[in-house]
């Protein structure tokens, strides 16, 4: 998600008391608009706290923090690819925190705990795809995509959408997949093909497959869950899970280092961690898979005992050193050059 609209969500909501109407919190989300809303509603319903929130891309949203390092202006970070969380993690952006929860946990969230020092914990898992236009496939009688290969086919010449990984989490965990997938120059080689036929790069991770859906194109580098979404809102989009295998993203929280509103932070974090919190994302109907053992599964939600998922390498692919060196060859041999 990239956004660039700050939304107060403090003025219309209940407040529980005095002393709670006191407390704020400042929250960067990187999830869709109506998932972030939802969560700041509801925890300020049930806490009494005041949400300032921040909607931003994963990208955009470590960017920030890195940028307000000497004075946080934020308190905790919702969402949004584990990568950057992982590489906020390393710089010492963020702060080192066991919520009581973490017991509650699926063992790929606490992993995600572990390997950070504590200072980012897994939401939810996201299984990393294709989505397409099946309407516009059937009018210009092309063939679906079933494998990350057929994205760099000339007849997808115009037709295909990714976002940028620079600003993008979900594009950036599509060059670290490739790389893992292929080998680093046979990706490389791929990402120039796709480049040929990408129309536009979007800032957000969503923005193909919304494009895609409203027939701005046909093919999307896009997250399972949000092809889901769109084709639960009425528009014909189909999801495909590439036959070479894929990877996948872990979806964190992290409480900002310096953060002001730091009991409240901690308060969100333990919340936000809860079957009741996290079923939030099913009633904004995002389809990631939750963290908490006790939050019941959507029938929608990608099944990855079904996908040929690789081993996502997160400690290489989220380090800041790995994300730098790639990021800046993507802009040296993919990004810059000419279709």
């Amino acid at each position: 998600m990239c956004y660039s609209t700050v939304l107060s969500v403090a003025a219309a909501w209940l407040i529980a008391g005095p002393a709670a109407s006191a407390q704020q919190l400042n929250v960067i989300c990187s999830v869709q608009a109506e998932w972030c809303s939802a969560v700041a509603n509801e925890f300020q319903r049930e806490t009494g706290i005041k949400v300032g929130l921040t909607l931003k891309g994963s990208g955009e949203s470590m960017a920030q923090i890195a940028a307000e390092k000497a004075n946080p202006k934020l308190d905790v970070w919702f969402g949004g690819t584990g990568d950057p969380h992982l590489q906020a993690a390393e710089q010492d952006l963020t702060l080192a925190y066991k919520s009581p929860l973490l017991g509650q946990l699926q063992p790929w969230a606490r992993q995600q705990a572990e390997q950070s020092g504590y200072r980012t914990v897994g939401l939810y898992l996201g299984v990393l795809g294709i989505g397409y236009n099946t309407e516009l496939i059937a009018k210009k009688k092309l063939p679906a995509p079933a494998c990350w290969k057929d994205l760099g086919r000339p007849e997808y010449a115009g037709e295909v959408q990714m976002a940028n990984p620079n600003a993008s989490g979900t594009a950036y965990t599509a060059v670290a997949t490739l790389v893992q997938l292929f080998g680093e120059e046979e990706a490389i080689s791929l990402l120039k093909a796709w480049h040929k036929n990408i129309s536009s790069y979007a800032r957000q991770g969503v923005g193909p497959i919304k494009a895609a859906a409203r027939g701005e194109n046909i093919v999307a580098v896009a997250f399972i869950h949000d092809v889901v979404t769109e084709a639960q809102a009425g528009f014909p989009v189909k999801s495909v899970a590439p036959c070479e295998g894929t990877g996948y993203e872990i979806g964190s929280i992290s409480i900002v280092k310096g953060a002001r509103n730091l009991d409240a932070a901690k308060k969100f974090v333990d919340w936000t961690l809860t079957p009741g919190a996290q079923k939030l994302g099913q009633d904004s109907k995002q389809f990631q898979l939750p963290s908490n053992v006790g939050t019941a599964v959507s029938p929608l939600s990608p099944k990855p005992s079904e996908i040929k998922l690789i081993d996502y390498n997160f400690a290489k692919y989220g380090s800041s050193a790995e994300r730098k060196r790639l990021l800046e060859r993507w802009d040296r041999e993919v990004g810059s050059a000419g279709r």
